[in-house]
């Protein structure tokens, strides 16, 4: 193996970033949960950034369904755990790198250590993953650690950011204990993407469907996401640029020539729009079932 040199490898950064914010990139640190559809993409691109030290958690394994969007899914990968995978090709971009993994996937049991030491938490858990989302997301905050999450959604993306001393997951989402799982994901759903700007060229609706927990997805939207999730990454460590916060996000999608700014006072819990969409949401999954 040739010898590693962090500056060289990536002195190519430098001119967006400082020679010396390169250096802070290195110290920081990144907790991941979740590491197929978006969340190995997310961990590659921040090895790249420059970034030295992550927390990395998943439970699962690559299966050939897989293949058409996750980064870590090949023929060689095929029935092997998504965080090994996903530890070993950052490694091969970064020999240096400081990675704690967390195999048993993210539970109260460990959520603390998963997120002690992080700078901020990037969300790339399954969609339907709606109770481990919840306890990440609130001990980010009792931790005081950025939660950012960035949505592949159609052949665009949704990025939803919530600041630790800001409008909660469970306030803006309105999830509580007691939800069907389908009025989880309609909440969760609506209140991701209040544009809807995927919904317009969904060929066949019957793809999504809520109960079985399913839905189609593209690589494209998934690399959009990493894209998203590396500048918000980059901007919450430096201490520079503009983040957005919920209740505000952003929804672009490159196959509509799109990009919405959605602002949510209230969340679903109290903003008369979105109240009006997940009722219609509702029904139209009524019908449907």
């Amino acid at each position: 193996m040739p010898p590693f040199d962090y500056t060289t490898a990536f002195q190519r950064t430098v001119g967006w970033v400082t020679p010396e914010e390169l250096q802070r990139l290195r110290r920081s640190c990144v907790a991941i949960a979740g590491l197929g559809g978006v969340g190995g993409s997310h961990l590659l691109t921040l090895a790249r950034l420059g970034v030295g030290r992550f927390r990395i958690a998943d439970l699962d394994h690559f299966e050939l369904h897989n293949m058409n969007r996750q980064a870590g899914a090949t023929l060689s990968t095929l029935h092997r755990p998504k965080v090994e995978v996903a530890r070993e090709m950052a490694l091969d971009i970064n020999p240096e790198l400081e990675i704690a993994t967390f195999p048993e996937g993210v539970e109260a049991a460990n959520v603390d250590a998963f997120l002690a030491g992080a700078n901020a938490y990037v969300d790339g858990l399954d969609f339907f993953a709606f109770a481990a989302r919840r306890l990440v997301f609130a001990r980010a905050a009792a931790h005081n650690v950025p939660a950012l999450t960035a949505a592949p959604l159609g052949m665009g993306a949704a990025a939803l950011n919530f600041h630790p001393q800001g409008m909660s997951f469970d306030r803006y989402f309105d999830l509580h204990e007691g939800l069907e799982e389908a009025e989880l994901a309609v909440r969760f759903m609506l209140g991701l993407a209040p544009a809807r700007l995927h919904m317009g060229y969904l060929t066949d609706p019957a793809t999504v469907d809520l109960g079985a927990q399913r839905g189609p997805s593209t690589p494209m939207a998934c690399m959009l996401c990493a894209g998203i999730i590396g500048a918000e990454v980059a901007k919450v460590l430096l201490g520079r640029g503009r983040t957005l916060w919920a209740p505000r996000g952003v929804q672009y999608d490159p196959y509509r020539q799109r990009l919405v700014r959605t602002w949510r006072p209230g969340g679903n819990r109290s903003n008369p729009l979105q109240r009006l969409l997940i009722g219609l949401a509702r029904r139209r999954l009524a019908a449907s079932g």
